[in-house]
C-alpha cells in the first residue's frame, strides 16, 4: 500500500451560539453518497489552507469564514490515496448559509452528531467536538468524604469533564482517593480525568489521563489509547507543540489572569492567547482567573472552551 499521493483537505466546523454545528448531506451518486459531512474541500497549489477554506466555503454554501481557527490535522489512509483533515473552527462569517451544489444543509446539536452517520475520515472530528466546553478541575480538599459534595455541585452546573487534581497527596494517598472519585463520578454521569503520575495509572479504570507540565515534558509518545482523552498543560507554544506532536485531544494554555492576581509577565492576556492557540491544531481551554461570564470572549479568541479550579464551584 502506498501512501505518495498525499491529498490535503480544508474542513470547516462552523459553530454558532446554541452549540450546534452546520453540517451537508453528500449527494447519493458521489463517493460514501448521503453520509453527512463537515463543509471543505481540496487545496489547490500554490493555494494557502486558509484561503481554500474561504474558497470552499463560498463556493459551497455561499458564506466566508472570518473567523477562524486551527482545530485538529487528521491524517486518513485509503487503500489508494491519502488524506490530510485540516479542520478549522469557524465561529464568524459573512452571508447567509445555503446548499449552492444541490446538498441539504442543516444546524445539528453537537450532542445529535453520530459518528456511523458520517465518513470515518470525519468520526476524529466528532470525538474532539464532543469533549464538553467547560473542564473542572478540582480544588484541594481536605479529605476524600468531600468529594461527593464538590461533584454534586459540578452535576448541578452541568459540568462533565472533570480533571481530578490534588496537589497536596502523595501518590498512594491520591490514588486511594481517585478510586473513591470514580464510583462517585460515574454515579454523577462525570467524566474524569487521572492526574497524577503515569507510573500509577491503570489501564482498566478506563478513565482519561492529563499531562502536567513536568509530566508533558518527559512524554516522548502518547500514553494512552485513542478511544481515551488525553490532555495536558501548556504554558507556551513550546509545551503546546509538543502536545500536539503527541496527539493530545485538547490541553489548558494559562495563565490568562483578567480577574486573577498574578504578576503581570506571567498573564498571558486574551491577545497572546489568540496568538498561541492559532499556531496548534487542536482544541485550547483558556485556564486561569475565569468564570463562566467569560465563554463568550474566549470563543472569540479560539478557545475551545474554560476551564477553571475555582469557576465552577461558588
Amino acid at each position: 500500500m502506498s501512501y505518495d499521493r498525499i491529498i490535503h483537505v480544508a474542513v470547516g466546523v462552523v459553530i454558532n451560539r446554541q452549540q450546534e454545528i452546520l453540517i451537508s448531506q453528500r449527494h447519493i451518486d458521489s463517493h460514501q453518497g448521503s453520509l453527512w459531512e463537515f463543509p471543505g474541500g481540496k487545496k489547490e497549489s500554490q493555494e494557502s489552507i486558509e484561503a481554500a477554506l474561504q474558497r470552499e466555503f463560498v463556493e459551497e454554501l455561499g458564506i466566508k469564514p472570518i473567523e477562524f481557527f486551527p482545530f485538529a490535522k487528521i491524517l486518513h489512509h485509503y487503500a489508494e490515496k491519502t488524506v490530510l483533515l485540516d479542520v478549522w473552527l469557524i465561529t464568524q462569517y459573512r452571508g447567509e448559509e445555503i446548499g449552492r451544489e444541490g446538498q441539504v444543509i442543516e444546524w445539528c446539536p453537537i450532542t445529535d452528531l453520530r459518528p456511523q452517520n458520517f465518513p470515518i475520515a470525519n468520526q476524529a472530528i466528532i470525538k474532539k467536538l464532543q469533549t464538553p466546553r467547560k473542564l473542572a478541575i478540582t480544588p484541594n480538599i481536605d479529605k476524600s468524604e468531600s468529594i461527593r459534595s464538590l461533584f454534586d455541585r459540578y452535576a448541578e452546573m452541568g459540568i462533565q469533564l472533570v480533571q481530578f487534581q490534588q496537589t497536596h497527596l502523595c501518590e498512594n494517598d491520591y490514588l486511594s482517593w481517585f478510586d473513591n472519585a470514580q464510583s462517585i463520578a460515574k454515579n454523577h454521569g462525570l467524566r474524569l480525568l487521572y492526574n497524577q503520575s503515569l507510573r500509577g495509572y491503570k489501564d482498566e479504570w478506563n478513565v482519561g489521563f492529563h499531562a502536567n507540565s513536568h509530566v508533558l515534558d518527559l512524554l516522548t509518545e502518547r500514553p494512552i489509547s485513542d478511544q481515551l482523552l488525553f490532555s495536558a498543560s501548556c504554558r507556551n507554544l513550546k509545551e503546546l507543540q509538543h502536545a500536539e506532536k503527541l496527539a493530545a485531544d485538547f490541553v489548558t494554555l494559562s495563565p490568562i489572569c483578567p480577574n486573577a492576581k498574578c504578576w503581570k509577565e506571567q498573564e498571558l492576556g486574551w491577545e497572546k492567547f489568540r496568538d498561541l492557540a492559532s499556531q496548534v491544531s487542536l482544541p485550547v481551554y483558556a485556564l486561569g482567573g475565569l468564570s463562566e461570564n467569560d465563554s463568550d470572549i474566549a470563543l472569540e479568541s479560539g478557545a475551545f472552551g474554560i476551564a477553571g479550579t475555582f469557576a465552577f464551584t461558588c
